[in-house]
């Protein structure tokens, strides 16, 4: 059927847009200001209007990397767990969790503070329930502190927010490590 077609057509434009998007806000370490959107529909090999017409503002295609983001790192927890000790699977969970942080700064900073509020209220529970997820698992085998909850970490890794760019590569992985240091049972 023609609209079938059509309607994958769009599917994989818009997928294309918010991975071109992706690698755009990547290459400029997620500074939001500096996404050019022409410049996005050229590497997602569509033309503006099909640009416009999934995503009418910035601020559209900013909140759809987000939420990509976000599904990316929520869907990375099982498969880290089949694979790796639970602390094991933590610590790359945490360092995938650190490039999210990165993109999601210049994100956070592109998007209009009502509209921000609207998007986390929205999505933070899931981000809470995979590093529950995790901890939970830790603390079955007996790698994770008993009284550390998902609330703890997340306050901890509200340091990220204070990493000076230029530093970022060099003092957040210790910042990780201090994290995940501070989950061991004493």
């Amino acid at each position: 059927m023609p609209g079938r077609e059509r309607r994958s057509d769009a599917v994989a434009n818009r997928d294309r847009i918010v991975e071109a998007a992706r690698a755009e806000l990547s290459e400029s370490n997620g500074a939001a200001a500096d996404l050019k959107l022409h410049r996005v529909a050229k590497a997602a090999d569509v033309g503006q209007g099909t640009l416009y017409r999934h995503f009418p503002t910035r601020e559209h295609l900013l909140a759809e990397v987000y939420r990509y983001e976000l599904t990316q790192l929520v869907d990375a927890v099982a498969p880290l767990l089949a694979g790796h000790p639970p602390l094991e699977a933590l610590t790359a969970w945490l360092d995938r969790l650190v490039e999210y942080a990165r993109v999601k700064r210049g994100v956070m900073a592109a998007i209009e503070a009502s509209a921000w509020q609207d998007l986390y209220a929205g999505q933070h529970h899931r981000l809470d329930e995979a590093l529950e997820t995790l901890l939970q698992r830790g603390k079955a085998v007996g790698q994770v502190r008993e009284e550390v909850d998902a609330a703890d970490v997340i306050l901890l890794l509200g340091a990220l927010s204070r990493v000076p760019e230029a530093e970022w590569d060099t003092r957040v992985p210790k910042i990780v490590a201090v994290i995940v240091d501070g989950l061991r049972p004493r």
